[in-house]
């Protein structure tokens, strides 16, 4: 695999632009190919085995024998899928996959009080990898998880702001700052997109923990690792895949990215 291959990433939507935004910051010169899968989201309601069957189709579309998408490390910028199906997809391609993990670690480690809170889906909540974490990694504090169905609907149609958006987080915060929570983990990819206003509604003295910086620094470990990380000195670029509409997805990709990106429709394959 030449080290001037692109790095696939891919989310149930839009969310995982927050991660895309960390991996730009630390790998300026990398190439970065994000594929959007909205024309399925959200994946937090979904079954195991359909986001495995989803997981599945966008790595064979990142790996496909195409010059344009042929990637050299696929990152599953999303909490669900790696949770349902990193295991598989690492079994299936030979491609590094590096994946996410609710930051619970972290938040254990920040906690003042010994509470923490988890903002997550729920499908995230009911995994397997979530327990091992809490087991792992949450004894000694008071953990209190939160699922927050509708949130990921909201971003993905670009309503950061609104009325709406600001009740749905209320509503999901209230309960963890009433339970004493001084930490809270944002446990989607599509959260982190929210910052500001769940800052706003929750207030300076807690702290918001999410792992988008994290993922891009194991990303670089493992392309270093594997002599794959780009030599060029010029910016790298993005480009930007859809299973939803193009013309939304290009709007709200606008709105949370910024510039003007041009975005294609998965080949109906892969969609």
């Amino acid at each position: 695999m030449p080290n001037s291959a692109p790095v696939g990433i891919f989310d149930s939507g839009v969310g995982g632009l927050s991660v895309l935004r960390d991996i730009r910051a630390l790998l300026p010169h990398e190439d970065l190919l994000y594929v959007a899968d909205s024309g399925h989201v959200p994946y937090g309601s979904k079954t195991p085995q359909y986001i495995q069957a989803r997981s599945l189709a966008l790595a064979s579309f990142l790996t496909r024998d195409h010059p344009e998408q042929h990637v050299k490390a696929i990152v599953i910028a999303c909490n669900t899928a790696t949770a349902a199906a990193a295991g598989l997809l690492r079994s299936r391609f030979e491609v590094p996959i590096v994946a996410m993990e609710p930051a619970v670690k972290p938040a254990v480690a920040a906690t003042r009080r010994g509470v923490v809170g988890v903002l997550a889906t729920v499908g995230m909540l009911r995994s397997a990898q979530f327990a091992a974490l809490l087991d792992r990694f949450g004894r000694g504090v008071e953990v209190v998880t939160q699922p927050c169905p509708g949130l990921v609907e909201l971003v993905e149609a670009g309503e950061l702001n609104g009325r709406a958006t600001r009740k749905l987080v209320e509503q999901y915060t209230t309960p963890l700052l009433e339970h004493g929570v001084d930490t809270i983990v944002l446990g989607c990819t599509h959260y982190p997109l929210l910052r500001p206003l769940i800052e706003d509604v929750v207030g300076p003295d807690i702290a918001l923990i999410d792992t988008g910086r994290a993922v891009a620094q194991q990303l670089r470990r493992v392309l270093e690792g594997r002599d794959l990380r780009s030599e060029r000195l010029a910016p790298g670029k993005e480009d930007f895949w859809t299973s939803a509409d193009v013309g939304s997805a290009q709007r709200v990709i606008r709105t949370l990215w910024g510039g003007e990106p041009t975005v294609r429709r998965l080949p109906e394959e892969f969609s």
